[in-house]
């Protein structure tokens, strides 16, 4: 029996020769040309950068919303503790 396989450079020669293939092939159909490519980007990129501006937004005023609930359920705790503080009768 001979020992057959394929070699190191071989397969390296073949990955490149596929990648190189591959490349040539995405140029040759792609749908639009570089500089319709970086508008679209660019475009998505703002569109990213807006929807997060608006979440952090959103985000800010649910914050602030519960502190304003939080702080008001402690102030009406406290008002409580001392109404009942006040109602009990010294022993």
């Amino acid at each position: 029996m001979s020992d057959e396989g394929i070699g190191a450079g071989s397969l390296l020669v073949a990955f490149v020769a596929g990648a190189v293939t591959g490349a040539a092939v995405a140029l040759l159909f792609a749908p639009a040309t570089g500089d319709d490519t970086r508008e679209f980007l660019g475009q998505r990129a703002r569109e990213g950068r807006e929807k997060a501006e608006a979440l952090a937004r959103k985000g800010r005023e649910l914050v602030d919303e519960q502190r304003q609930t939080i702080t008001s359920v402690i102030e009406r705790g406290r008002e409580a503790y001392e109404q009942a503080r006040g109602q009990q009768e010294p022993v």
